[in-house]
């Protein structure tokens, strides 16, 4: 039955033509990859969410098993950001696309449109999009998705050590700027995830 299926055997299926299991796995998808580009791209999320899934459609055989299928799905999706990102980049001029200097508010991407209704929270995602986009994706991933820090290594083929210092030096940057301590700012980062549906998103 195409409803209990995992989403492998989904992409398989619509691999073989079948439609209803392909918009299956985009409701199933959909939120994950609504989360990950919302904050990062705004008006463009559903572009780049697509394309995330035709990628995965044509890579198949690249899903070595069901486990893996939601780490590749991620790993696809920060391809088609830093895509992205380098287009807009490039359009405006600029040659740099250090990801671990530049930030999505540097590259001019907008969201206002897109934002949550909670004021704290617009201004907790305000403060995620002007970090580094490398920063913000690990805090992301981390606070919104829940990864351990051995999962985000493995997603973003890094050393753990290494996103155990990103998570750290984005944490200051947010106690910088928004003036809460390190606690509250977790807390903070947490409840501001947007949520498929969301009023005014």
């Amino acid at each position: 039955m195409v409803d209990a299926s995992t989403e492998l055997e989904l992409l398989e299926q619509w691999q073989a033509g079948s439609d209803r299991a392909g918009d299956l796995l985009l409701r199933r998808c959909f939120p994950i990859l609504y989360r990950f580009f919302i904050n990062k791209v705004g008006d463009s999320t559903d572009d780049l969410v697509q394309q995330t899934l035709i990628a995965c459609l044509r890579h198949r055989e690249k899903i070595l098993d069901s486990g893996a299928f939601r780490m590749y799905l991620l790993k696809i999706a920060r391809s088609r950001l830093y895509d992205h990102l380098r287009a807009l980049r490039r359009h405006a001029g600029h040659v740099d696309d250090d990801f671990e200097q530049v930030s999505v508010a540097a590259v001019g991407t907008s969201n206002t449109s897109r934002l949550g209704r909670a004021q704290r929270a617009v201004q907790v995602r305000e403060s995620l999009r002007r970090l580094p986009v490398d920063l913000q994706v690990v805090v992301e991933l981390h606070y919104w998705e829940e990864q351990s820090t051995a999962e985000i290594a493995e997603l973003l083929e890094l050393p753990q050590g290494t996103v155990k210092s990103r998570l750290r030096r984005a944490r200051e940057a947010l106690v910088a700027e928004l003036g809460e301590g390190e606690a509250a700012i977790e807390g903070l980062v947490g409840r501001s995830r947007p949520e498929v549906g969301e009023a005014g998103v």
